[in-house]
């Protein structure tokens, strides 16, 4: 297709200014985390190393952080066993409402957060009595962690067929080892892209947190909130949110990574 001189330069224009919008205000948090200025002055008159410091020796982002770590990693491994299995359930077999369970599944990641929090919320304290803790989080993470596991696994099962596992089985393996041969390395990178974006879904959530967690307790985003407005933690939490900018990104650019590879994966 070509196109002329003048839309090219509107469309990277156009590009440009997308860019902008989304990424200055993150060069901001990163340039503000260096500003020796805790009203934080524009330009930064000096910058400084000592907020940085700071942060390793804060008790509150710490054990935030540690929380964070655990529910996103418990949350994670909930959504790639049940996201896998349901997967396999409804790309491989046929049944009466396959589409409408299909639907169930996926709709999880399209309701609003606050629905979503507290809806559990309802179901956590007053339906089944557990009280709210890390526990209750770890559940409610998952439900939207494995709409991400499930849609990267059918989109790979689409790509790959049965034929090549057909294939193992009329040689002699069994179904298990046609699992372990066949099936699962031409999954893996599939299960690792979905598990990357899972957890780092988890990692940055808020609003379900809010509703799920228990009195006393915060993961990294719900401190980052709760400090933003203190004076004398305002510098710290500018690093802090640096960090988990970086955090954030390792994960999504693995994932686009492994679930873009043209020869193994399947795009979400």
């Amino acid at each position: 297709m070509t196109i002329s001189r003048t839309t090219r330069y509107v469309l990277f224009g156009a590009l440009a200014l997308g860019l902008a919008v989304i990424y200055f205000p993150l060069l901001l948090v990163l340039v503000n985390s260096f500003n020796a200025d805790t009203s934080f002055g524009w330009p930064p008159a000096h910058l400084t190393l000592e907020w940085w410091e700071r942060v390793t020796g804060n008790a509150g982002a710490l054990n935030a952080l540690w929380t964070s770590i655990r529910a996103g990693v418990a949350a994670t491994a909930i959504a790639l066993v049940l996201g896998t299995m349901a997967a396999f359930a409804l790309q491989r077999y046929r049944f009466y409402g396959r589409d409408s369970v299909s639907l169930l599944l996926i709709l999880p990641i399209a309701l609003p957060g606050i629905v979503t929090g507290i809806a559990l919320n309802n179901a956590f304290r007053t339906i089944l009595g557990i009280d709210l803790g890390l526990f209750t989080a770890i559940v409610a993470h998952a439900t939207f962690c494995i709409v991400v596991v499930f849609n990267n696994v059918v989109a790979r099962l689409r790509r790959m067929g049965g034929s090549l596992e057909e294939a193992s089985m009329d040689l002699g393996a069994d179904g298990i080892t046609t699992f372990r041969l066949v099936t699962f390395p031409m999954l893996r990178s599939a299960l690792l892209a979905g598990g990357l974006l899972a957890f780092a879904l988890s990692f940055d959530e808020i609003i379900v947190t809010t509703f799920t967690l228990g009195t006393g307790m915060e993961t990294l985003p719900i401190w980052i909130l709760n400090n933003l407005f203190r004076p004398n933690q305002a510098p710290v939490v500018n690093v802090v949110a640096a960090i988990l900018v970086v955090f954030s990104t390792v994960p999504v650019y693995l994932a686009q990574r492994l679930s873009g590879d043209n020869t193994s994966g399947g795009r979400l």
